[in-house]
């Protein structure tokens, strides 16, 4: 009996080495899993697209030419046109006094949600004091459309800025980060497309460590969080 005993012991103490490497291969499987779906997801992310740059930068381009030295008209343009554009199903934000401040990278402004969806952005963005920071390295494709005054931006290993005035487009492919300034007073038509759930840390990050301003916070998940629940309930994602 106690050779028994003790050969059962022998057992158990030889078969625990292998429940730590079943737990390994298993969480191993599961990231190959994740990171596979993730990887799939991202090549037909597209599908889900309701807007293109090309022609955000037009509305952009006639908003300026429609409205001269008049923000508050040329917004007033770029909702009407879209609202008229495109179709129905598609849920646009038109309180244009909707604004809430936006802290992201050390720049601070304040922007009104157009539209949201898990796959898009569309906000107007901007100060009439200036300002500047750091862009934030993000998932997907950024589209500043210049409205009113100029965005400068630099690299590093840049000798001159780059400079964007009204009219022009300043595109942040995903993955690039930079230094820009909103110059003195600048406002622009800001459109991101990619997984945009994956930008909100840098966007909350400067409210929880700095800022510390809570309303601001609140309101900006609450527009957030509705205009996307209202463009995926109506089919759109």
């Amino acid at each position: 009996m106690p050779s028994s005993s003790k050969g059962g012991r022998n057992n158990k103490e030889s078969a625990a080495p292998g429940v730590p490497l079943i737990k390994w291969v298993s969480r191993l499987a599961i990231a190959v899993l994740v990171f596979a779906i993730c990887g799939f997801l991202d090549t037909i992310k597209h599908r889900w697209y309701v807007l293109d740059p090309t022609s955000l930068h037009e509305l952009a381009q006639a908003a300026i030419a429609s409205s001269p030295n008049d923000t508050a008209g040329m917004i007033s343009h770029i909702v009407s046109n879209l609202t008229a554009t495109y179709p129905s199903s598609i849920a646009w934000n038109t309180n244009a006094d909707e604004w809430v401040f936006n802290n992201a990278g050390g720049a601070m402004g304040a922007m009104y949600i157009i539209h949201a969806s898990i796959t898009e952005y569309l906000i107007i963005f901007g100060t009439p004091l200036g300002t500047e920071g750091h862009t934030g390295l993000h998932t997907a494709d950024d589209y500043f459309n210049i409205l009113v005054g100029e965005q400068w931006a630099f690299s590093p290993g840049q000798l001159e800025m780059e400079r964007y005035p009204a009219g022009s487009v300043h595109h942040l492919p995903r993955g690039t980060a930079k230094q820009y300034k909103m110059h003195e007073g600048c406002f622009a038509l800001e459109y991101a497309r990619g997984w945009i759930p994956l930008m909100l840390p840098f966007g909350f990050a400067d409210t929880l460590t700095s800022t510390l301003d809570i309303p601001t916070l609140y309101n900006t998940v609450r527009v957030t969080g509705r205009e996307t629940m209202r463009n995926l309930f109506i089919g759109k994602i």
